[in-house]
């Protein structure tokens, strides 16, 4: 039997581990059209694993003050914006290769992460994340229970003997 995988012909068999995830994935396959439609490459940026539950996000941000930086949680994305401020006159350049424009760039977070904190240092901005495991999602053990019935019957059984 030959059927159509919900993850797409790449994942055919995805489907028999994970179960309920096709509107996780609907939500991923979106989010990455949204987001690829306009891929700047300025500035550019680094995301570093830096623990199991830790991420920084570095952006190359010279010419650029704290001030003039933005950051904010829209849903579950994280917008970083820059306001370049020109105050010098353009035609004192002879050349101008240092880019000092406006920039937007858009990370989409999953549900757990939190922003935990943010720095500017050197020409860098360092975002740090953290995913924030719940109680009720960390790991448990369950314990098995025995059929009472089956139980109280084996009981009665072997006294009889």
């Amino acid at each position: 039997m030959t059927h159509l995988s919900v993850f797409g012909p790449g994942f055919k068999d995805f489907d028999r581990f994970f179960v309920g995830f096709d509107d996780q994935f609907n939500r991923i396959a979106k989010m990455h059209d949204d987001l690829a439609k306009n891929i700047p490459n300025y500035p550019p940026y680094n995301i570093k694993k830096t623990g199991d539950n830790t991420y920084v996000i570095e952006i190359a941000v010279a010419g650029f003050a704290r001030q003039d930086i933005e950051i904010e949680l829209d849903g579950g994305n994280m917008v970083i914006k820059g306001s370049a401020k020109n105050e010098e006159e353009e035609n004192n350049f002879l050349y101008k290769g240092i880019a000092n424009r406006n920039f937007t760039r858009t990370f989409a977070l999953e549900d757990q992460i939190e922003i935990k904190d943010a720095e500017m240092f050197n020409g860098m901005l360092k975002v740090f994340l953290e995913r924030i495991i719940p109680e009720h999602k960390k790991p448990k053990k369950i314990e098995i229970k025995a059929d009472k019935k089956a139980e109280k019957q084996l009981l009665t059984e072997s006294s009889q003997d």
